[in-house]
């Protein structure tokens, strides 16, 4: 395996959004020429999309998984109903749009929707979830002691993917994503996304990430095709447990790789 990988990634994955993870599927494995992606998977989005109600949506999980995409918890309800102090008031009220549903947790409740989150998710897939990341990449600190205890191998945020028993990093820089909920925003994150993929080059690996909401615009789905089509020359599209599985070697060539993850 090439030590210079791209990861795609689909999130808030279920039922609500079936035609739209269907449409992101096919345009990622289209692109990438290959079903190597990971699917962030909620099991009831808002309380409203259970995935223990929707059978036909669980065999596609269950079909997309024995083709080689990679499966992650991606929280319970995705919905933050905490209230919150200081900084992670900023966050919950700048980062995300009450998507922040790890945020303000403590550790008991953290670890108990991580858990029957990943009994559910297994259960459907037939295999192992490939670890845990919160919705929104946001993790306050009652998640972050729940993770390291869960037995779930990695997580990811913003800027890292990391082993989550260990807190030792396996992958550094900023995912590219796309924001889609306000005329600002979206055209905040083309923009970033148009420097991201050709800044972003000497990096040994690059995260690309896609939400349900990105299927509805034109001017994102076109800045999709140019991110890969861009960033995967000279790269292998791969899975998060490639990171896991690289040479010593391949993963100390981003600086500071093999360090543990400040908290």
């Amino acid at each position: 395996m090439t030590s210079r990988l791209l990861l795609a990634s689909i999130h808030d994955v279920g039922p609500a959004f079936e035609s739209e993870i269907d449409a992101l599927f096919a345009r990622l494995t289209g692109l990438l020429g290959s079903p190597k992606i990971a699917m962030l998977v909620v099991p009831n989005h808002w309380d409203r999309a259970p995935l223990s109600a929707a059978p036909g949506f669980a065999h596609k999980l269950r079909a997309w998984a024995d083709m080689g995409v990679e499966m992650f918890v991606h929280g319970w309800f995705h919905k933050d109903l905490a209230q919150h102090n200081g900084l992670a008031s900023f966050k919950a009220r700048h980062m995300t749009a009450g998507e922040g549903e790890f945020l303000g947790l403590d550790a008991l409740e953290a670890a108990r929707r991580m858990a029957e989150g990943r009994a559910l998710i297994e259960d459907i897939i037939g295999r192992q979830a490939a670890g845990f990341i919160a919705p929104a990449w946001l993790y306050g600190p009652g998640a972050r002691v729940a993770l390291r205890q869960s037995g779930l191998a990695l997580a990811e945020d913003h800027f890292r993917v990391w082993e989550a028993a260990t807190n030792r990093i396996v992958a550094r820089g900023p995912v590219i994503t796309w924001a889609t909920r306000s005329p600002a925003r979206e055209a905040s994150s083309l923009f970033f996304a148009a420097l991201a993929r050709h800044m972003l080059r000497p990096l040994p690996v690059v995260r690309v990430a896609v939400h349900p909401g990105d299927a509805h615009s034109s001017k994102v789905l076109a800045s999709i095709d140019k991110c890969v089509s861009a960033l995967l020359p000279g790269r292998e599209a791969a899975g998060y447990r490639d990171l896991i599985q690289r040479p010593m070697s391949s993963r100390q060539s981003g600086a500071g790789l093999s360090g543990p993850i400040a908290e």
